[in-house]
């Protein structure tokens, strides 16, 4: 049984910093807290005080929330909070602050904003985070990743009293003004990968029904979704998003020939897309579009790129008013107009100039990196740079407008893996900043579910992406071994993907990062362990007859071996055996398969297995094949 999916070397523009801002003169205490006095704060999320007067700041890897009184210009508390904090969100009159803290099993405390005390803790699904409050304040809202789920959760009866089903890792969510349907941004397409469109989607959740009520489409390519926001006004939504171009093959990064930075906005009285916009220039990428903010007028959104470590300023009246002059289908009895790019609606996503003259867009200080998330506190735009543990401040209105830097800390010197994260996420070793390593790894160096044809085999034969966790452990790299390493293959990428040369110390550290991944618990898990169906798949699994085990023996799940088990496919050429992957989070790399043609694990073992090629599984009974695909996703 021979999951095929190919394994890659990283290619080049990612994001991973978080936008967030102060004051000038905010002055930072001399260490984020006596028991974490050697942690980098990571900050990751931001909430302001209605008043403008305190910011929150989540720092992910320092267990912390840092507490920013405006006025005074400093960080005046450090509230511990375990584990690892991914959002946050205030009450209506901002007694409390409800903070999302990954896990397999999340917890969800609420804090009392007047004395830092934990009033309640709650428990959602795996890694939850981006936490919304409902208008009343009685209802709240947390995306769970990886259980590709939301929990709802009563707050006055302090209990979860639903899950409602997203399509695949829902990262972010916003309600429309009256409350009626939650938007969940879903980070990666579902589905196969050799399809002809393979897109991630917004799902439009019933608050009533708690069923999906319809799935906006998102252009083909779409994928890496970060953040949604609906604006003041309640008339538009803005998603954040990668769009990528996997049918061409990897020839050059010129013009977003490989991937493209979008935003896509959403008119909330129809509930249907109204069109992507590239936040891209022509000749310089925007990579990695993370965090989104509106000001209060609903004029501007600002939106953060934590791959190029900027922020684009976008006066949507003139957006919305451009893309009302397009009409759906070319008007033939008009002349060519051979100056612009976009004739008709369905130009726009391809069309780099489509922003000039309608956006700003702001280089953060030198030394800011990694902004991720936002908010605007009147005119004031805040950034948390999560890779350089800083904030950014600046005005909106301003022109031009001029960003400061503020330490959240006394700062640390990266070590190598810390350095090699950065490196991951950073666009700038990338031609033009297009892209980073994390572009189509995601940040963390899995996967972005999407075939692709790179170089180092030939052209014309696309493979799926692989994530990087125990890449270094399980040589070959790339789907038909043609990178004898991990190391030689991120070598090869910063070379042939990001189309740059950089000196050896770049490839190490990200080298460093990559060897540094852990895998994370399956949420499939049932209290930590495998369910009794996992366990009577496990002996399924290692029963000779069936064969699982010969090629993916328990460890490593992987003999290092290549093999031909029949998936070879008309674009392949010829070539017949292909690496055997580790099974190790199979729960988390679908597509399955060298070519993505198997959307699920159970088709790896039914309908992608003509011939018993990669294990004997065509006797097996339904019940049984339950308990085989169990165990295989609880790894």
């Amino acid at each position: 049984m021979n999951f095929m999916s190919q394994r890659r070397a990283p290619l080049g523009a990612a994001a991973l910093a978080v936008a967030m801002v102060v004051c000038p003169c905010l002055h930072a205490p001399s260490a984020p807290d006596a028991a974490f006095p050697d942690a980098f704060l990571s900050p990751a999320a931001l909430a302001a005080t209605r008043d403008g007067k305190v910011l929150y700041i989540a720092c992910a890897t320092a267990a912390r929330i840092l507490v920013v009184d405006l006025a005074e210009r400093k960080v005046t508390r450090s509230l511990p909070v375990l584990p690892s904090p991914t959002g946050l969100c205030l009450s209506a009159d901002d007694a409390t602050l409800v903070v999302t803290c990954a896990a397999a099993h999340s917890k969800v405390c609420i804090l009392e904003t007047g004395t830092g005390n934990t009033v309640a803790t709650l428990t959602a699904g795996h890694t939850a985070m981006s936490p919304l409050l409902s208008s009343d304040g009685e209802t709240l809202y947390t995306c769970n990743r990886f259980s590709s789920d939301l929990s709802e959760f009563d707050l006055a009866g302090r209990r979860e009293v639903r899950r409602l089903r997203a399509l695949r890792e829902p990262v972010a969510a916003a309600l429309t003004p009256d409350g009626k349907f939650l938007l969940v941004a879903n980070h990666l397409h579902h589905g196969r990968a050799d399809a002809d469109v393979v897109a991630a989607a917004i799902s439009v959740i019933d608050t009533v029904t708690g069923r999906t009520r319809k799935t906006l489409p998102l252009p083909n390519g779409s994928g890496m979704l970060r953040d949604i926001r609906v604006s003041p006004d309640g008339k538009v939504a803005v998603v954040t998003h990668l769009l990528s171009r996997f049918h061409l093959p990897t020839t050059q990064l010129e013009r977003g020939w490989m991937n493209t930075n979008a935003k896509t906005l959403i008119d909330l009285a129809t509930l249907e897309p109204i069109n992507t916009v590239l936040l891209d220039s022509v000749d310089s990428g925007a990579a990695n579009p993370w965090g989104a903010a509106w000001t209060s007028d609903s004029r501007h959104v600002v939106i953060a790129h934590a791959g190029t470590h900027e922020i684009s300023i976008v006066d949507i009246p003139k957006l919305r008013a451009k893309l009302g002059t397009l009409p759906e289908a070319v008007d033939e009895s008009k002349p060519y107009d051979y100056t612009v790019a976009s004739r008709i609606q369905a130009d726009v996503p391809n069309d780099l100039s489509f922003l000039v003259g309608i956006r700003r867009r702001v280089r953060l200080p030198a030394g800011d990196r990694g902004p991720r998330a936002l908010v605007v506190v009147g005119s004031t735009v805040y950034a948390a740079n999560y890779f350089s543990d800083t904030l950014t401040a600046f005005d909106v209105a301003a022109d031009p407008v001029k960003p400061v830097s503020i330490p959240l800390g006394p700062g640390r010197e990266p070590t190598s893996v810390r350095r090699g994260e950065d490196l991951f996420n950073d666009a700038g070793i990338c031609f033009q900043e297009w892209q980073s390593c994390a572009s189509c790894h995601s940040e963390d160096a899995r996967v972005d579910g999407l075939n692709w044809d790179l170089l180092n085999d030939g052209m014309g034969n696309p493979k799926n992406s692989k994530t990087l966790l125990l890449s270094f452990e399980t040589p070959p790299s790339m789907s038909t071994g043609v990178r004898d390493s991990a190391a030689t293959a991120n070598r090869s990428g910063i070379k042939h993907i990001l189309f740059t040369i950089q000196p050896d110390h770049v490839a190490r550290a990200i080298d460093d990062f990559v060897r540094s991944l852990r895998p994370i618990p399956s949420p499939h898990l049932e209290q930590g362990r495998p369910s009794a169906s996992a366990r009577r798949g496990q002996e399924l699994f290692a029963d000779e007859t069936i064969g699982c085990a010969r090629c993916h023996p328990i460890g490593l799940f992987t003999d290092l071996n290549l093999y031909d088990v029949g998936t070879s496919n008309a674009y392949d050429r010829g070539v017949r055996a292909f690496d055997t992957p580790s099974l190790v989070e199979l729960w988390r790399t679908a597509p399955y398969l060298h070519d993505g043609s198997a959307a699920t694990v159970r088709d790896v073992l039914t309908v992608c297995n003509a011939g018993d090629r990669h294990g004997k599984t065509s006797h097996l009974s339904g019940s049984q094949l339950d308990d085989l695909v169990a165990y295989l996703l609880s790894l």
